[in-house]
């Protein structure tokens, strides 16, 4: 299952290390995160729970770029 959601960061790099991290996250299958659209599309794991996942996604982001956000 794919999901958009909006996000707010302030360039393109921190943009690719926002999606770099996603992509390491337990139960993503696949990120792609567009900087100019501001929005991030997550393909989530089989039977992964996403508010979990998401919640997740959004400390490990915040390690890599601490004043980026994800609106869940």
């Amino acid at each position: 299952m794919k999901k958009t959601y909006k996000i707010e960061v302030d360039c393109a790099n921190c943009a690719n290390k926002m999606e770099d991290a996603t992509k390491k996250t337990e139960g993503v299958a696949g990120c792609t995160v567009n900087f100019m659209t501001q929005k991030m599309i997550v393909e989530f794991a089989e039977g992964a729970d996403e508010k979990a996942v998401m919640k997740q996604v959004l400390k490990n982001c915040k390690k890599v770029e601490d004043d980026c956000e994800i609106y869940l």
